[in-house]
């Protein structure tokens, strides 16, 4: 399985991005999707999840109201819609996969396979 992320860039403020990620090589359609932020300094973290269906989706704290996972299971891609990006969302995103087992989406520990990041800048 081999995921490329996309999407990523430098923005103000206020601003909105779409974050791409395509997974190719998965055996079937029943694997999770999740995005996960590590900002220069800190621990890796959860942002957002959504399970196999695409029917349920699940987000940190920080970034409920915000920001907004899809996917699209035909083309083997999924998203991350960022919009009213505040400077302390300035971060590599990942995007990572997993067999979906209805639980556990915001363990990073637990997905399987990992894109290479992409750089969200936001300036203030």
């Amino acid at each position: 399985v081999q995921l490329q992320a996309s999407g990523g860039g430098t923005v103000q403020a206020g601003a909105s991005l779409r974050l791409s990620c395509v997974a190719t090589g998965h055996s079937g359609s029943t694997w999770a999707a999740a995005w996960f932020r590590q900002a220069p300094g800190e621990e890796r973290e959860f942002v957002a999840a959504i399970n196999w269906r695409g029917d349920n989706a699940y987000y940190a704290d920080s970034v409920k109201g915000r920001f907004t996972v899809s996917r699209d299971s035909a083309r083997n891609l999924f998203y991350l819609k960022m919009d009213n990006l505040k400077p302390e969302d300035t971060a590599i995103y990942y995007c990572t996969t997993r067999t979906d087992y209805y639980s556990d989406y915001d363990n990073g520990g637990s997905y399987d396979y990992w894109g290479q990041g992409t750089l969200v800048t936001v300036s203030s």
